[in-house]
């Protein structure tokens, strides 16, 4: 039952402490890393036997196994697929940013060249469940970025293949380069480099707590993400919305994993108890109805609040990955908003539509995380180089004042660079 909270309460360790008891994993991510970096390949066939029941020949998935693929999927998918690719696209192309130059006219040229990271590794989950909309959501930015290689992982079946609908989605985003190796092993892979995968620059994509851990662990090798943890979703709705679409949209993220967090936040407690009750009944409805229960029962809330202002304040305090605003003008609290992953506006907006189809990306900081970062995007691929020029007379003309600033920090060897141009001279 999901519990009901009518007093005041310590929000972030409230929603949040229960999930701070993890398992440590970092032992066994260490030696699994540590043994794809001194065996590349034959670690990587080892580890596929012993986690992915199969036996594999080759790593590499081929032109014709993608082709085989895309042929399985149903043409109705296949065409919903290629409509959120293109929503994706749209979405994330006016992301993409220009570098700039500034020419003082005195002999002075300062500038920033924005430049895509040369190659991008795309981990993509085939466990439990499978997630087409991860890869379209962490190829399509990268691609638009401009990296010159998108390389991707993600685990086989026990039969040797790559889900289809995984393959398929690779084909519509144009993701051509895939391996068949998934945990911890492929974030080593990506990141050592083996014989027959590329190190890469950067590793974006969910993962189980291994993944995580492996990701944790070869940051500063690579650039990584982030670091996410369970899902949330947060809704804010007053006593006007129907409580049936409510307590979907808070189990459409229930049904994602058992430590997942849906709570909603409420200034009807009428509408509480029937959000409550809706809950309930849907539960035993869904496919994942054990996942969802114990997600619910474990960290399922419902706040009620004495306003909707207040409601709002909760949300910026817990930084929730999602945020539904299920109000009336929700476009007008939405500038009250200050950190959240996602937010979705108004009534008619599930968090599914960000998931799948409407073009934002699904891939956001979780556990409080939106405080201080952003959702997935075409930034996550690219970085920065400045550069400056000064003529002669540019650099005589402030030579002066960088000497004094350099020796201020008693860094007389950059004093010396700066006026050394100039003693030749005299």
């Amino acid at each position: 039952m999901i519990r009901i909270i009518k007093e005041k309460l310590s929000l972030r360790d409230e929603i949040f402490s229960a999930k701070e008891e993890k398992i440590d994993v970092s032992a066994i991510v260490s030696d699994i890393l540590n043994n794809v970096k001194d065996n590349g390949d034959k670690a990587l066939f080892e580890y596929c036997e012993k986690f992915d029941k199969v036996k594999l020949s080759s790593l590499k998935v081929t032109e014709q196994e993608i082709e085989e693929a895309v042929k399985t999927v149903e043409p109705e998918f296949l065409e919903i697929l290629k409509k959120a690719a293109e929503n994706i696209r749209e979405f994330h192309l006016m992301q993409k940013r220009e570098g700039f130059e500034i020419k003082k006219g005195n002999g002075v040229i300062i500038g920033q060249k924005v430049i895509p990271v040369d190659r991008a590794g795309l981990y993509v989950p085939g466990g439990t469940a499978a997630y087409p909309s991860t890869v379209l959501m962490d190829a399509i930015p990268a691609l638009i970025a401009g990296c010159e290689r998108v390389v991707m992982v993600t685990p086989p079946k026990k039969d040797g293949k790559v889900n289809p609908v995984i393959l398929a989605s690779a084909y519509v985003a144009g993701v051509k380069e895939i391996y068949k190796v998934g945990g911890a092993q492929a974030i080593g892979a990506l990141a050592y480099g083996t014989e027959s995968i590329p190190k890469v620059d950067k590793i974006v994509g969910p993962g189980n707590a291994f993944v995580a851990e492996a990701k944790k662990q070869v940051f500063g090798l690579v650039s990584i993400d982030m670091i996410a943890g369970p899902s949330e979703i947060m809704v804010v709705a007053d006593a006007n919305n129907n409580a049936m679409h409510i307590a979907s949209d808070l189990l459409s993220q229930a049904e994602h994993d058992k430590m997942a967090s849906a709570v909603l936040v409420t200034d009807s407690l009428d509408f509480a108890l029937k959000v409550s009750a809706e809950i309930e009944r849907q539960i035993p409805l869904l496919d994942r109805a054990e996942i969802a229960r114990a997600s619910i029962d474990d960290y399922g809330k419902i706040i009620v609040t004495e306003s909707i202002d207040e409601a709002i304040d909760i949300a910026n305090a817990i930084a929730p990955e999602h945020l539904e605003l299920c109000l009336d003008e929700p476009f007008e609290y939405l500038k009250k908003i200050r950190h959240a992953g996602s937010v979705f506006l108004g009534r008619n907006c599930p968090e599914a539509l960000g998931d799948y189809f409407a073009g934002t990306n699904h891939t956001l900081p979780t556990s409080g995380t939106a405080r201080f970062s952003s959702p997935l995007s075409v930034d996550d691929f690219i970085k920065k180089t400045q550069y400056i020029y000064y003529d002669t007379d540019a650099l005589n003309a402030v030579c002066k004042d960088v000497e004094y600033f350099a020796k201020k920090e008693g860094l007389t060897g950059h004093a010396k660079s700066a006026v050394s141009r100039f003693e030749d001279i005299k």
